[in-house]
């Protein structure tokens, strides 16, 4: 006689909610529930919107039970908050509706603080406690000081919490692994994921050709970077070294600039005296994005706090020739399907000469192993697998 499979009822807390409009976490997720191949998981997502007139929302979207949260109006705190709200919000539905083994998920370590107190709730439900920490948060430049040290400190009680710890690098593993030796954390890797396949626009689609004309820019003739506009993913020293180099091809840099960082560059790099140098605005329509990709002749990728980047994953599966920061986290995505550079003065500019020279064959070859390394890797189809199996673990044994 068959065995009869219970469901797993996993809670997700710490993206701003499904269906995706902007953020790693969202996209995860879309995906997750998306690529879905098991029907003993039933997904709960918590969902963040501006006003509740009313009682809190639930909704499905693709199968998934979505719950909305209030996004109070508290400042840098408010994520936090969020959190707290969504993880009680979760708590309060388990036991009104006697699920059993639950899995709370948490996306980011914001609640640190918390956590013994909700900890204690979780185990008394007979549920687990996983977090993903994303990269190093408590590094990013945006942040002031006290928050910097906030996130430290968050970072650690989660860790020291937590059931399980799925870090989407290995070496965001190695440091959780090294830096809270005294928790003996259990973690896992299970990467991000990327979308396969070439963009389902043509090369002389009237929307593309708009877009070039607008921007100034032509097929195979720009360098490209998509990214936050924020000090850790150095556009600064990417700007300042593709006006040392002596390419003929222009630098379109996708994104949203703070008027503020803008400024402090053009005063101290003048890139504006540089035609070729083209801040050419935002573009979240998904296939003219992914189509841009394809047509640059290269990408730079200039990011070093974090774990898998989604941007890296998307240049990888489109872009022939990929010019990476040399950091860890990039080189264990690029391996041998990228070029590096550091933040030496010169170094990406003698990079960008030799990119430059490279024939149509050459570009071709690195196109293929970087696409390898996608279709491989970081397939959403291949990432979902693993996490069901993940979820599924100690289910029916």
């Amino acid at each position: 006689m068959n065995k009869v499979k219970s469901m797993q009822h996993v809670f997700i807390i710490g993206c701003k909610g499904i269906p995706a409009k902007y953020g790693g976490f969202e996209t995860f997720v879309e995906k997750l529930i998306q690529f879905q191949k098991s029907n003993n998981i039933q997904y709960h997502v918590a969902c963040a919107v501006k006003d509740l007139p009313n009682e809190l929302t639930e909704f499905e979207y693709n199968g998934a039970h979505c719950f909305n949260i209030r996004w109070k109006k508290c400042g840098s705190a408010r994520a936090i908050f969020y959190d707290i709200d969504a993880i009680r919000w979760s708590i309060d539905y388990v036991k009104k509706n006697g699920i059993k083994t639950p899995i709370f998920y948490v996306l980011a370590c914001r609640i640190g603080p918390f956590m013994a107190y909700y900890k204690r709730k979780i185990i008394a439900l007979g549920g687990q406690f996983f977090i993903n920490p994303d990269g190093h948060e408590w590094r990013r430049g945006k942040w002031s000081v006290p928050i910097q040290k906030y996130w430290k400190i968050s970072e650690k009680s989660m860790v020291k919490y937590s059931d399980l710890i799925v870090c989407d690098s290995k070496n965001i593993e190695n440091y959780i692994q090294q830096d809270y030796m005294k928790y003996d954390p259990k973690t896992i890797y299970i990467a991000y994921g990327a979308d396969t396949g070439r963009s389902a626009l043509a090369d002389d689609d009237p929307k593309l050709l708009s877009w070039y004309t607008d921007k100034g820019l032509q097929e195979k003739k720009y360098y490209l970077v998509v990214g936050r506009f924020v000090q850790e993913n150095n556009f600064e020293t990417m700007i300042r070294e593709f006006m040392r180099s002596r390419t003929d091809k222009d630098f379109a840099i996708i994104t949203t600039a703070n008027d503020k960082f803008l400024n402090e560059l053009e005063g101290r790099l003048h890139f504006k005296s540089d035609n070729r140098v083209k801040f050419v605005g935002t573009v979240y329509e998904t296939e003219l994005l992914k189509k841009i990709r394809e047509n640059a002749y290269g990408y730079f990728h200039g990011h070093e706090v974090g774990g898998t980047n989604p941007s890296l994953l998307e240049a990888l599966g489109s872009t022939e020739l990929n010019l990476l920061l040399d950091v860890g986290f990039n080189h264990e995505v690029g391996e041998d399907g990228a070029f590096y550079w550091t933040k030496e003065d010169g170094n990406l500019a003698k990079l960008i000469g030799k990119a430059d020279n490279k024939s149509v064959e050459e570009r071709i070859a690195m196109g293929i192993l970087a696409k390898k390394r996608i279709s491989d890797w970081y397939s959403w189809d291949f990432i979902v697998d693993q996490y069901e199996c993940l979820f599924l673990k100690d289910k029916n044994k």
